[in-house]
């Protein structure tokens, strides 16, 4: 005892961090923490010319990585330590000022918690081995165990493990868990350190001497830092009963070898991804044999195959598209196969009578097992001819995604579909009947020809079927009428007929043809239908045969052309804009309508008159201001081509080159003046109703609806105006980008309240919006010479054969 000691307490060997007991002191502390008298010092010299760390090794070889929490009694009598903090990894220092004060300035004033530097993990592993006697066995006296210890370096704790071997009959894992060890007698008073601890080296642990043989690359690097030399790894002596255990391994033969493949990886790969081929199998040698056109199916998933076969409609055969279900197809197939036979496993107790909660003998060499070989995707190609239970099947073509599969898998390229064989030109001795067109008797003039002919090739008559794709397409959508509506002429030597008019419908959707007579004051005509909607066929032709008639079609309709309907010769002398700009819009199948066409056919005639042609042509325009009329361009382009030239076509130049602009037959306050007569006239007051109904189709506010919702919110409100007068109005009120009707606008239009107008004179108004009024056409205006002349491009040719 010390004189002013001022402890007197029993120090314990553990202190309490962050509620863990720890081991804080290598040394055995006596009465009032004062060290034993018989103790070594707690302190290793410095291995540098420096000083070292004076933390304790709790905190400076702490587990935990970058900050740690320490408690206030950790680092209570941390005052007395050196400033320095070093680094043992890095050969550095980390902080030049007391612990205890870091502490506190980490910690708060507080100091009931605290952050302060690590320096590393603070684990050292090193291999070892140590050797057991085995005096019970005969063939060999020891053993050889080999084992891991590990050293904590925050509190000085050992733990030694055995790595699991299989079959080794001894109990393994954790030979000594973590724990602080003492020195062997008679040093059993101070604890295994860090230096004790290197290769080559014989530790004893709890009386077994482990024999130190290697290390991993932190404990090397750490231990060659803090200035200790670790020698090279040393090797292992073997171990004669794992030597043994080996050799024996060795000549053991798997008594059930695991013959089963794990197929999940390719199930995940390439599932719903499957190979389609198209091929046929030719049956036709056999009697009452068939060509079958085959569709074949390769999943990918499991190599499984399925065959569909393609069964035409009304081929006298029952319709079961299955050919074969979804199975492995075996590359040889000699006969039915057994049961059993695809079973993994040969039962040799077959005639066991517990099958249901028996056991099973299995033949452990498997003897009667055959190996199959089935077909592959590598065995799949265009021209492969493939065995089906028998059956060959030729492949022919593959979809694109075969074809994609192939050429990334395998890199082919060559994917030229095969033909299908002739069905006359197999073998001379197969049956074949060869079904040519069936002949149908003359036709006899009831009804027409298609429904005469539907009810010779049907025993119950039934109606002739309509070409639904093309009823689809040309059939009328929204405004689109897909109707050709022409101005026409009665051919005939009366009088009386010069003056009639007619207007000839040519419907798309169904080739038919109606002649409707425009009703004329003082002509003796009613008008009316003349013509009532049929196919009429053309003219000329021997209507009582088995053959079916031609009848006028699409082509045949253009502006100059002559054509007899029922007897009437008609000439159409005029058409509709939706006629003309529907024609040219579908110019490939109108070449009346072509630009490209008639100016290659004015480029070939004008060739060898091309300078009197300008001649002429220069004529009509003195002032050269680059606009001819069109009535001269088109005497003299006729008086050149002559018949070549329709006046369809050249309706079509002039609407090309047209430079004039159209004038519109109402401006805005006359559509306005002749709207409120009509209202005032037929006494309408709804428009209110039409304000509610707007609003109504449109929630949002916006003031914006579609053209053909105010279409028919206005026709729905009973508007005293007609479908071409309303259409005239839409036209001129205001539209946002979109082309929406600004219904605010059309409501003002329509007020009688807000704008006073005067009474419009009495007008035909539903004749002055069609075109059969006498409006100011665009066709008989200027036509733009010089853009003619230059896509003409003839006066460059001229020169080079002039020169």
């Amino acid at each position: 005892m010390e004189v002013g000691q001022t402890k007197f307490h029993k120090s314990q060997h553990f202190e309490r961090i962050n509620n863990i007991p720890m081991l804080t002191e290598k040394s055995k502390p006596g009465i009032g923490g004062v060290p034993l008298p018989y103790t070594k010092p707690k302190r290793f010299p410095s291995l540098f010319a420096r000083k070292v760390t004076e933390l304790p090794a709790w905190l400076a070889f702490d587990k935990q990585v970058g900050i740690h929490n320490v408690s206030n009694l950790a680092i209570q009598n941390c005052d007395h330590y050196d400033t320095t903090v070093y680094d043992t990894l890095s050969c550095s220092t980390l902080q030049k000022e007391p612990v205890y004060p870091l502490y506190k300035r980490l910690c708060g004033p507080q100091g009931n918690c605290g952050q302060v530097w690590k320096i590393s993990t603070g684990v050292l592993c090193f291999e070892a081995f140590f050797q057991e006697s085995a005096p019970e066995r005969l063939d060999y006296v020891y053993c050889i165990r080999k084992v891991k210890i590990f050293f904590f370096m925050e509190d000085g704790t050992i733990q030694v493990l055995e790595p699991t071997i299989n079959n080794s009959g001894i109990p393994q894992g954790t030979l000594i868990s973590r724990q602080q060890i003492p020195l062997p007698a008679p040093q059993n008073d101070d604890f295994y350190g860090v230096l004790d601890f290197n290769i080559g080296k014989e530790v004893e642990l709890y009386g077994r001497v482990y024999k130190i043989t290697n290390c991993d690359k932190y404990t090397r690097i750490f231990l060659n830092r803090i200035g200790v030399h670790v020698p090279d790894a040393i090797s292992i002596p073997p171990d004669p009963y794992t030597l043994q255990r080996a050799k024996l391994s060795d000549s053991m033969a798997l008594k059930r070898p695991k013959r089963s493949t794990d197929k999940l990886g390719q199930f995940l790969d390439f599932d719903r991804k499957v190979l389609r081929f198209y091929g046929y199998w030719d049956d036709r040698e056999s009697l009452h044999g068939v060509l079958h056109e085959i569709e074949l199916h390769y999943y990918l998933a499991d190599d499984t195959v399925e065959i569909k076969e393609n069964i035409q409609p009304n081929s006298g055969r029952d319709f079961c598209f299955m050919f074969l279900q979804r199975c492995k197809l075996p590359k040889v197939y000699e006969e039915l196969p057994p049961l059993g036979y695809d079973d993994p496993h040969t039962v040799l107790n077959v005639l066991s009578t517990g099958f249901l909660k028996g056991r099973y003998l299995v033949d452990i060499l498997n003897c009667g097992q055959q190996s199959v070989e089935h077909y592959k995707d590598s065995d799949l190609a265009i021209g492969a001819a493939i065995n089906v239970f028998g059956r060959k099947i030729v492949l022919t073509d593959c979809d694109t995604f075969t074809k994609e599969y192939y050429a990334t898998k395998y890199g082919l390229d060559d994917f030229t579909p095969l033909a299908h064989p002739k069905v006359d030109s197999f073998s001379p001795t197969a049956v074949l009947i060869k079904q040519g067109k069936r002949p149908l008797p003359p036709y006899n003039g009831y009804g027409t020809y298609e429904d005469s002919a539907a009810n010779c090739r049907n025993l119950i008559p039934v109606p002739p079927h309509r070409d639904f794709n093309k009823f689809l397409n040309k059939d009328r959508q929204g405004l689109d009428s897909r109707i050709l509506r022409f101005k026409a002429k009665l051919v005939s030597k009366s009088p009386a007929d010069k003056d009639r008019q007619f207007i000839i419908s040519y419907y798309l959707c169904d080739d038919t043809i109606s002649v409707f007579e425009n009703p004329l004051h003082n002509t003796g005509f009613i008008g009316g239908e003349f013509i009532k909607r049929t196919k009429i066929p053309k003219p000329g032709q021997d209507v009582y045969t088995s053959e079916p008639p031609e009848y006028f079609g699409p082509q045949d309709f253009y502006v100059g052309n002559t054509i007899i309907l029922c007897g009437f010769e008609f000439i159409l002398v005029d058409a509709d804009e939706y006629v003309l700009r529907y024609m040219e819009i579908n110019f490939q199948e109108f070449p009346k309508s072509n630009i490209i066409l008639i100016m290659n056919k004015i480029r070939e005639a004008l060739m060898p008159v091309y300078k009197q042609f300008v001649c002429e042509f220069l004529k009509t325009d003195p002032h050269q201001i680059g606009k001819i009329c069109y009535t001269k361009v088109s005497k003299v382009l006729k008086d050149i081509m002559g018949d070549n030239i329709t006046q369809h076509e050249l309706i079509t130049l002039s609407r090309h080159y047209s430079a004039q602009c159209i004038k519109e037959p109402y401006a805005k306050e006359s559509l306005r003046s002749i709207v409120h007569t009509e209202m005032k006239r037929f006494l309408f007051n709804q428009v209110e109703r039409l304000h509610e109904s707007f609003l109504q189709q449109d929630p949002d506010r916006k003031g914006y609806v579609s053209r053909d919702m105010a279409y028919a919110i206005c026709r729905g409100a009973k508007l005293p105006v007609n479908k071409d007068l309303l259409n005239a109005i839409l036209d001129k009120i205001c539209k946002n980008e979109a082309g929406e009707i600004d219904y605010r606008d059309l409501l003002e239009f329509l007020d009688l309240k807000k704008i006073m107008t005067a009474a419009s004179e009495p007008k035909n108004v539903q004749y002055d919006f069609t075109f059969l009024c006498k409006q100011e056409d665009s066709r008989t205006g200027p036509i733009d010479c010089k853009a003619f002349l230059k896509d003409l491009d003839l006066e460059r040719q001229v020169v080079e054969e002039s020169g």
